[in-house]
């Protein structure tokens, strides 16, 4: 699943194409993907210009005169620009057509969604959010006192939408790498010290991975239909059994959440220090 650096680099990647252009259709090619699609969409949207392209979290708003159009990416989700001409191919689900190019959607398993929405603020998948991890609300003070109250493994903790949104599981992996801290650990034992490196390293790899495009490992391409290159500076995720990057120890693995989880045993202690 594309977590925030792939949906912030698909968001300034379509940006530059679509915000002040006027929408001439929408095209939907089935009646649902995850939810289904309002079947006025179309006539909703029609005549409408695109004022700006947001994100929250991992979702995408494309605020226009009289609402938003709320896209999620989901699992396979891939948005591209196209020319009119461009062949239909499978999985391509729904067509936003602005005045010289179109915006394609194609999702393969179809857990993506496009839902219009009239006010972002009151709408209940966007109600509830944390903080941005990249905000000045996402602070050491804060995550010290919401990591307080819970002795989920800080791992878990630490990919809770509703205590930060868009640390997915990649990024979760290498910001305890970074700061050494075993990712079974429970959230209450760390201390402000380490909640202050602790932020300080999701801000860093967020950053340095939108910088580079994001993480591609198997469906993620961007606008341009280009994936992302911040896959060669992982140093713990997808590397079990290879040589630490610090101390050589072997990488491990292992499942937290359903989710595959990788650490290095030396240099990430679970305990506190």
């Amino acid at each position: 699943m594309p977590e925030l650096p792939e949906v912030e680099t698909v968001r300034s990647g379509l940006a530059k194409h679509v915000e002040g252009q006027v929408m001439q259709q929408v095209i939907l090619r089935r009646a649902n993907l995850r939810y289904p699609f309002d079947p006025n969409l179309s006539a909703i949207l029609q005549g409408q210009k695109l004022r700006q392209l947001k994100r929250r979290a991992k979702y995408l708003l494309f605020e226009f005169e009289r609402g938003t159009l709320l896209i999620h990416l989901g699992m396979t989700g891939v948005l591209k620009m196209v020319q009119p001409a461009e062949p239909v191919q499978k999985h391509d689900h729904v067509d936003l057509v602005f005045e010289q190019q179109i915006l394609r959607f194609n999702d393969v398993r179809r857990f993506g969604a496009v839902l219009w929405i009239d006010d972002p603020d009151t709408h209940p998948l966007l109600l509830h959010l944390a903080p941005e991890p990249l905000s000045d609300e996402f602070s050491g003070d804060y995550l010290f006192q919401v990591f307080n109250k819970t002795s989920r493994p800080v791992k878990l903790a630490l990919m809770d939408q509703a205590l930060v949104v868009g640390v997915g599981n990649i990024y979760a992996n290498e910001a305890l790498f970074a700061v050494g801290v075993h990712p079974e650990r429970p959230a209450n034992t760390l201390g402000q010290e380490e909640c202050d490196k602790l932020v300080a390293a999701v801000k860093l790899i967020l950053k340095e991975a939108i910088i580079q495009g994001g993480t591609s490992l198997k469906d993620f391409l961007n606008a341009e239909g280009k994936p992302g290159y911040f896959r060669q500076e992982l140093k713990v995720y997808g590397r079990k059994g290879e040589s630490c990057v610090v101390c050589k120890a072997q990488v491990c693995k292992t499942v937290l959440g359903q989710r595959a989880t990788y650490f290095c045993p030396q240099c990430q202690t679970n305990e506190k220090r």
